[in-house]
């Protein structure tokens, strides 16, 4: 692990010993927001600590999910408000200071115009994509009481549940999560994917001999 990586492990260690919750809160609001402060290190950190006794599984999947949620409202906030090209000029003119560019906007807008609606659920889902995928339903106007919720919902459960899971299972050895996460969250997706297309398969032909 480089010497930068491994400091902000240790900022994250330091943040959820000292606030607990309310740090994994804080630490997840801000990896959501694409600041360097990945939640592939404080989700497994906060798994470890549920191994160990200090956390409740339940309490962190609520708090950590709650964080993502909050994130994604403020993404569709902000591409049901400023519009597409405002947006763009924004991100040229400050993107580099947020860690975000145009090709992240392209990124999101893709796997949405790819996918409708499951788009928001996938998304949270692909690394470097992630709440992101929240700007372009808020640009297409979708209904935010309805798939875009459920869709945002669930995402954010199964990402945050997968890396919870992760540093539950391996320990003290859970800062491998981050050494690994894009063919972790790769995996998962390609999961989620073949599980999809299984169900809606079955369906299909349930129909058919129905």
């Amino acid at each position: 692990m480089g010497d930068l990586l491994a400091a902000v492990a240790e900022w994250v260690v330091n943040v959820v010993d000292f606030f607990g919750y309310v740090g994994i809160f804080v630490l997840v609001v801000l990896g959501n927001l694409h600041l360097p402060v990945p939640t592939q290190l404080t989700l497994p950190l906060a798994g470890f600590l549920v191994g160990q006794g200090r956390f409740t599984f339940l309490s962190v999947m609520v708090w950590s999910s709650v964080a993502a949620i909050g994130v994604s409202l403020v993404f569709y906030a902000v591409g049901f408000w400023i519009g597409d090209e405002n947006l763009r000029r924004f991100v040229g003119r400050f993107g580099r200071f947020l860690f975000v560019g145009e090709k992240d906007l392209d990124k999101a807008n893709a796997v949405f115009d790819r996918h409708g609606g499951k788009a928001i659920f996938l998304g949270h889902l692909v690394p470097g994509v992630g709440a992101f995928i929240s700007i372009p339903a808020g640009l297409r106007h979708m209904s935010i009481m309805g798939r875009f919720m459920v869709y945002t919902i669930l995402g954010s459960i199964v990402w945050n549940g997968v890396h919870v899971v992760l540093g539950w299972v391996l320990g003290e050895n859970w800062q491998i999560v981050k050494e690994y996460a894009t063919i972790i969250e790769f995996a998962v997706l390609a999961a989620v994917i073949v599980g999809i297309v299984i169900f809606v398969g079955r369906r299909w032909k349930a129909r058919r001999e129905g």
